[in-house]
């Protein structure tokens, strides 16, 4: 009969080392977005139905552009650590890596996509 307490089952298992960096993270962003996506329908709704040159002239003015871009990095990046929690979580080896690597890169492409057409869209 072997007696492990605690202690020694959990020894060699590793810890997650970010498991709460990523957490307050997470509850970071999602407060920041239960704030800005309410404001970002009232400031998207307003151009909504309007012709090439109204939403570009609203676009062009401060507040919506910063309002548009801050909502688009703050969402993507909340996507990027939820999706690199969950991969962890459900993937193993080299196809973790690989996932991870692969969202954290189409959430920073967006990210770029997205701020390179709002700027284009505000000048």
């Amino acid at each position: 009969m072997r007696y492990l307490t605690d202690r020694k089952r959990a020894a060699g298992l590793g810890s997650a080392k970010t498991g709460t960096e990523h957490f307050w993270n997470m509850q970071v962003s999602a407060v920041a977005l239960a704030v800005l996506v309410p404001i970002f329908i009232f400031t998207f709704g307003a151009a909504l139905g309007g012709t090439y040159e109204e939403v570009t002239a609203h676009f062009a003015r401060p507040f919506p552009a910063i309002v548009t871009a801050l909502t688009l990095v703050v969402g993507l990046t909340h996507f990027k650590n939820g999706a690199q929690i969950m991969i962890e979580d459900y993937a193993e080896g080299l196809t973790r890596k690989a996932l991870i690597i692969g969202t954290i890169c189409l959430s920073y492409a967006a990210m770029a996509t997205g701020l390179f057409a709002l700027i284009k869209l505000a000048l």
